[in-house]
């Protein structure tokens, strides 16, 4: 009876743990003409190799800090690397001269806030920052 009673209470609080964590959302300029992009696509774009939309508008691409738990989170979750890979990324081309990192925010307010107002802006939030001036891109 112990082990049951244990097991719910166990249970019942690793649900709430997970409620807790809001789900992750890609989001984007309004203008962007793009609503849909592949895993591959994504992280080439957070990777900064690719620098423009699929109709050939500029990427302004924002993130979090690395320490940052929702940064932490959208890349592994989402993008299936883990944030020190990107940094090694970045540092790679910004110190070879070969390309720029993505531009930091410091908190999901500012993301939004920038995703908001620079045309061509991709980033992510949980969803519970999500509002009618930026759109969702859905990730294939």
């Amino acid at each position: 009876m112990r082990v049951l009673l244990l097991t719910l209470v166990l249970l019942s609080s690793s649900v709430t743990i997970s409620a807790n964590e809001q789900k992750l959302a890609l989001i984007a300029h309004s203008g962007v003409d793009t609503h849909t992009l592949t895993r591959d696509t994504t992280r080439a774009i957070f990777a900064m190799r690719q620098r423009t939309w699929p109709d050939g508008q500029a990427v302004r691409v924002y993130v979090l800090p690395n320490d940052h738990p929702v940064h932490a989170r959208f890349t592994k979750e989402q993008l299936v690397v883990y944030p020190h890979q990107l940094q090694l990324a970045w540092d790679r081309m910004v110190f070879s001269g070969t390309g720029q990192a993505p531009n930091r925010v410091n908190s999901q307010s500012e993301m939004l806030e920038r995703i908001a107002t620079t045309p061509g802006a991709l980033g992510y939030l949980e969803r519970e920052y999500l509002d009618e001036r930026i759109q969702v891109i859905t990730m294939e």
